[in-house]
């Protein structure tokens, strides 16, 4: 075997081993990214829900509510920030 060609074979194991430890780290992204995204549908149907509350409620009760509404927001903010992030 020439240089040329075991140099060749060299790099491309390198690549496949590089290749496949990417695939199986894509996967267990997209797995985690799935899984941090249904968690945030729930926030997300809670925080519709505490919107509509806040509407109907009386002031005083409407601070804590938004109060609440802002928390809430502000974590679903920074989650989906972390998932942009990981898919770019």
């Amino acid at each position: 075997m020439s240089a040329q060609t075991e140099k060749f074979e060299t790099t491309l194991e390198r690549l496949r081993t590089e290749r496949d430890e990417l695939r199986v780290k894509a996967h267990l992204a997209r797995a985690e990214a799935a899984e941090e995204w249904d968690k945030l549908e729930d926030k997300w149907r809670e925080l519709e829900s505490r919107a509509k509350a806040a509407g109907r409620e009386a002031k005083d009760a409407s601070r804590d509510v938004g109060s609440a509404f802002e928390t809430l927001a502000g974590e679903l903010s920074r989650a989906y920030r972390r998932i942009r992030n990981r898919l770019h």
